[in-house]
Formats: C-alpha cells, structure tokens, sequence
C-alpha cells in the first residue's frame, strides 16, 4: 500500500491516464467530428496555419480539444462568433486561420 491506497488501485489508475494522454496526443490524427459529419454539409474549409488548435468554444481561453495540421480539411458551421468558426458541436478554430474550399457556402 501506498499513501493507504492499494497498489493494484495505482496500477489501473496509471493506466487509465495513460491511455486517456495516447487517446489526447493523437487526435490530430484521428478523424474529428467535424470531419466526419459534424458540421453543415455546405461549408468546408481548409488550415492555414502550420498547426490549428481547435478549442471547446470561441475564445483562446477555452480548452484546446484537438489539432489540425496546415491544408487539412472540415467541414464546418456557418457561425462565427468572436472570431472562431463553429466546426461542429464543442469544436471552433480561429477563423483567420480558415479558408472555405472552392465551391463552399460558409456564409
């Protein structure tokens, strides 16, 4: 035992955390909602930016929740509020970073 807690406790509880950081570090390789259809079926745009955070809501002060790499492409809302794009529900990027895809209607 340590601290009174058992060590097979420790253990899982290691583990747990350590596949919730795997499952954290590769969702930029993972499909996101927004790619997967999250967002409105109109409005597709593509990353500007080497590396984009995308966050839970409109604001640099909210959690990132995920990353794309520079030319990815999502599909996306035709809402911005506060300079950040709706991708889908609990995922919006800087817009500045954002460009609609040739034939997109992102409003």
């Amino acid at each position: 035992m340590i601290l009174g807690i058992p060590k097979r406790t420790i253990i899982i509880v290691a583990v747990l955390a350590g596949i919730g950081l795997i499952y954290v570090m590769g969702a930029n390789e993972r499909p996101s909602d927004a790619e997967s259809g999250g967002g409105s079926a109109d409005c597709r745009v593509r990353v500007t930016a080497d590396v984009l955070n995308v966050r839970a809501g409109p604001g640099t002060d909210t959690t990132i929740v995920g990353k794309f790499q520079q030319d990815a492409e999502a599909e996306a809302e035709p809402v911005v509020q506060e300079g950040f794009r709706k991708l889908a529900e609990g995922r919006w990027a800087a817009e500045e970073f954002l460009r609609p895809v040739d034939g997109a209607n992102c409003g």
